[in-house]
């Protein structure tokens, strides 16, 4: 391939194997190379002084970056993307490209908790307030706008307990009063869904999860529309961020089957979830991709799929036969952290990390990660684990 191909008349996975690379140009080795440096020189102080050259300073990229940035802007459909070294760095950035002392942001009451944190602690400090809103608020997010409010934060589904809001509704009322609109999809990436075309100007991603797929990088990702990029791609500048080459590097062999392998995570954590729902021990399952689920509607109008993660909550027990239930697992390891090849739980409690919105269910909270392993396997390690549960209680 060419830069000057036209992938964009390609489908997804097509677009996974080829995007981002372009092997005439370097000796046709099919992957980017790993440019390691911090220096790049300059052939005379002519091309030095004319800000010509494309590469000027490791830490403003590098055809290494330039693979994967590409590449994803291509899946996006955006103007431009940025690389950080987490995912929670790819949200400070986003916010940060878009918030000034004195602004007010509308955030989503279930978003991941250190999102939250961010707001509460550096936010605060800088003079950004923030409000948390329903995530069903739908077009009613039109009341919480205030004059100083400048941006509305999603994240579809909500993190742990996985509601869906109405994205296209609420970004026609936010556009409406000229408001920048933020999305974390880490969740869908953007093969399920893509955010820039419902309205989103900013779509964030944890490259750590399923861009990577193998537990073993910490990366961010932003991508910007056409209005906002160019504040994303100067405060990113400005904050001096990069991400190194070799996780660069592992980010794009992770994203050539990425396609195939949330194919997988998608059928077995669609399949463990309908099992789970069948159990005495579980009071509710919190899967949007399930028929039953409260949020199944908008996930099926507006998502292409589900990734493999998911919560079931527990009937009313004491803690120790969650604990009962969790340390005994042989296949799924206990960790916070999801989209890689293996299956994860944890157990949380909402009410923890709400104020717009009340958690009230009586059970335990339970997160899975459904991984690559086999299904039959992954559900008889839960069925054991519920025993203990049940013997317990």
């Amino acid at each position: 391939m060419t830069r000057d191909d036209d992938t964009q008349r390609h489908r997804p996975a097509t677009r996974l194997a080829h995007a981002g690379r372009w092997p005439r140009e370097q000796h046709g080795f099919v992957n980017p190379p790993v440019y390691h440096g911090s220096t790049v020189t300059f052939p005379d102080v002519e091309t030095m002084l004319s800000g010509r050259q494309r590469y000027v300073y490791g830490r403003r990229g590098n055809p290494t970056a330039a693979g994967l940035e590409s590449a994803l802007t291509e899946l996006e459909g955006a103007a431009g993307t940025v690389l950080v070294p987490s995912g929670l760095a790819a949200v400070s950035t986003a916010l940060l490209s878009c918030l000034s002392a004195g602004d007010h942001l509308l955030m989503i009451d279930t978003a991941y908790h250190p999102t939250r944190h961010l707001c509460d602690t550096t936010l605060k400090r800088y003079g950004i307030e923030t409000s948390y809103f329903d995530p069903l608020v739908g077009e009613g997010i039109a009341a919480l706008i205030r004059p100083e409010t400048k941006a509305v934060y999603l994240e579809a589904p909500g993190s742990l307990t996985f509601e869906m809001p109405d994205i296209p509704a609420i970004a026609a009322a936010a556009k409406a009063r000229g408001l920048t609109l933020l999305m974390d999809n880490t969740w869908a990436t953007p093969l399920f869904f893509r955010p820039l075309e419902h309205g989103i100007d900013l779509s964030i991603a944890a490259g750590t999860k399923y861009l990577v797929g193998h537990s073993d990088v910490m990366m961010g990702t932003v991508s910007a529309s056409a209005a906002a990029w160019p504040a994303l791609k100067a405060t990113h500048g400005n904050l001096g961020l990069c991400a190194g080459p070799d996780d660069i590097y592992l980010a794009l062999r992770g994203l050539r089957t990425m396609g195939v392998r949330l194919a997988r995570h998608q059928e077995s954590a669609l399949a463990v979830a309908a099992w789970l729902a069948d159990r005495p021990e579980v009071a509710r399952v919190l899967h949007p991709g399930l028929a039953g689920d409260p949020g199944h509607a908008i996930w099926a109008r507006d998502f292409a799929g589900a990734c493999g993660l998911f919560s079931f909550v527990t009937r009313k027990a004491p803690l120790d036969a969650v604990k009962a239930m969790l340390d005994g697992l042989e296949l799924f390891g206990l960790g916070y952290s999801w989209g890689g090849f293996e299956s994860l739980a944890i157990v949380s409690d909402p009410r923890t990390t709400r104020s717009a919105t009340t958690w009230t269910d009586e059970g335990h909270l339970i997160r899975l990660h459904i991984g690559l392993e086999d299904t039959d396997d992954l559900i008889a390690d839960l069925a054991a684990g519920l025993e203990r549960f049940s013997a317990v209680q």
